[in-house]
């Protein structure tokens, strides 16, 4: 690969490193795991970058391989993977342990996501618009508004589970 292109690659991945450690948390519970799946992300996507032709949209291509990825990766470590019923990662320093203890509920709901809904989940989270879901997912816009709106229900169900509502 040319040096041009490996200077694109890695500032591609400097530009998305949030987006693929999203991704492997919502996969992941451990942090060693975690940083092995964004590992094994960020090598697919280096096997994948030679062949990309931008025929469609950088972050559309990265998401799909990360997903993928995940997804594949997933499968495969199923017998192995234990999850916890709290996410062990250490709050940012900003936010204050009510927000970082919504987020590692909201978290662990979606660990517990069927594959499908977890990638749905990924995307809107990332504020990508519909038809950007639609595109990297493969489905319809309206499917996705259909899903999200299922997939938020399921979540708030949960939520309210938890708290015992």
């Amino acid at each position: 690969m040319p040096v041009t292109r490996e200077k694109e690659f890695i500032g591609l991945i400097e530009s998305s490193k949030a987006l693929i450690h999203k991704i492997c948390r919502m996969y992941r519970d451990k942090p060693e795991d975690r940083e092995d799946l964004f590992q094994e992300i960020v090598f697919q996507l280096w096997k994948a970058y030679p062949d990309f032709k931008g025929m469609a949209k950088e972050s559309t291509w990265l998401y799909r391989v990360a997903l993928n990825t995940a997804m594949a990766t997933f499968r495969k470590k199923m017998p192995d993977i234990t999850y916890s019923d709290s996410l062990p990662d250490i709050p940012d320093e900003h936010r204050g342990q009510e927000e970082a203890d919504r987020e590692a509920r909201l978290f662990a709901i979606l660990q517990r996501l069927d594959e499908a809904e977890k990638a749905l989940a990924a995307l809107y989270l990332e504020d990508l618009s519909y038809r950007q879901i639609a595109e990297i997912m493969g489905i319809s816009e309206n499917y996705v508004g259909v899903k999200i709106n299922r997939l938020k229900t399921k979540i708030q169900h949960e939520l309210t589970k938890q708290n015992g509502i």
